[in-house]
């Protein structure tokens, strides 16, 4: 039994028998992360290319890891120091790396559908690791992963993504994985940061945070995402933090205990303070562990549809 799909592009191409695939598969891998010799031959003989058009530190790490992990022949590039700066196009470049006979491809690409574009032009797997602001399938993956292993199971859970749910990738991925398991997902945020047509994608909308961290079970917290705001959708970030930052004070006063998560990279004293961060409550770390086991679990079982 393998994946229904070539390409992990997006959450929305995946199937619950797929979702299921990938975390029992990143189980093993975690063991197999967690003992001595963290490697494996799974992956001997592929060469896979990292190709990031966007600054990235978490997703590339933990995705170069991944594949030494499995063995694999990695090959890194990065679009700032490339012919991309030269007016090279997207599918040249790939298919220059691909010349070189690289058998997967994992992308990062600041504009939405890059990955679907080019799964149409060449013929490697691609893995997205995030395009602009639509899709980012691992880390929805292993925020799934995440609340399933602290809680046993995904399903009848409440989930908040709280911040700015319009310009991010991780909530929409988030959001089609969580419904998916069966979790019931509220987003919270400035109605200006809050997409229009939320609504059809089958999700609770909450502009209070105190109302939805007394709802939910666990709470994702964003960051806000200035790189992509090309006009001003709030006053300020101390005006912000004051309406949907998430503090010590906060956190205690809730009428239970709550799970915080973050997908990275962090804005300290802005969403979510240091006290937070670093709390018992936090699986952040968790999260970045878990990515390494769930891109495993990717990369092994798309390689084993070549």
């Amino acid at each position: 039994m393998g994946l229904s799909t070539r390409h992990l592009l997006g959450i929305k191409d995946l199937n619950e028998a797929d979702l299921q695939l990938i975390f029992e598969t990143a189980d093993s891998f975690k063991d197999v992360i967690n003992r001595p010799i963290k490697k494996v031959p799974s992956l001997r003989d592929v060469t896979i290319a990292n190709i990031f058009f966007e600054n990235s530190t978490r997703t590339r790490l933990s995705f170069e890891l991944a594949e030494r992990r499995l063995s694999a022949d990695v090959v890194n590039f990065a679009a700032s120091s490339s012919s991309v700066s030269k007016g090279e196009t997207l599918i040249d470049t790939v298919n220059n790396i691909l010349a070189m006979k690289v058998d997967m491809v994992v992308m990062r690409h600041p504009y939405a559908g890059a990955g679907v574009f080019l799964s149409k032009h060449i013929n490697a797997q691609i893995v997205n690791a995030g395009d602009g602001a639509h899709e980012h399938p691992t880390q929805a993956l292993l925020d799934a992963f995440s609340i399933r292993e602290k809680y046993g199971d995904v399903a009848g859970k409440k989930v908040v993504i709280v911040g700015d749910i319009l310009h991010s990738r991780v909530a929409l991925s988030n959001i089609l994985c969580l419904k998916q398991l069966g979790a019931e997902v509220m987003v919270c945020g400035p109605t200006t940061l809050i997409p229009k047509y939320i609504g059809s994608l089958g999700v609770k909308v909450e502009h209070n945070l105190i109302k939805a961290l007394n709802w939910c079970d666990v709470a994702n917290m964003l960051r806000i995402q200035l790189e992509r705001q090309d006009i001003k959708y709030f006053p300020s970030l101390r005006e912000y933090t004051m309406l949907y930052g998430l503090n010590k004070q906060i956190l205690d006063s809730l009428d239970k205990e709550i799970t915080i998560m973050h997908p990275g990279p962090i804005n300290r004293g802005v969403e979510i303070t240091s006290d937070v961060a670093d709390s018992k409550q936090s699986i952040i770390l968790d999260q970045v562990e878990n990515g390494v086991a769930i891109r495993m679990a990717v990369l092994f079982l798309l390689a084993g549809q070549a």
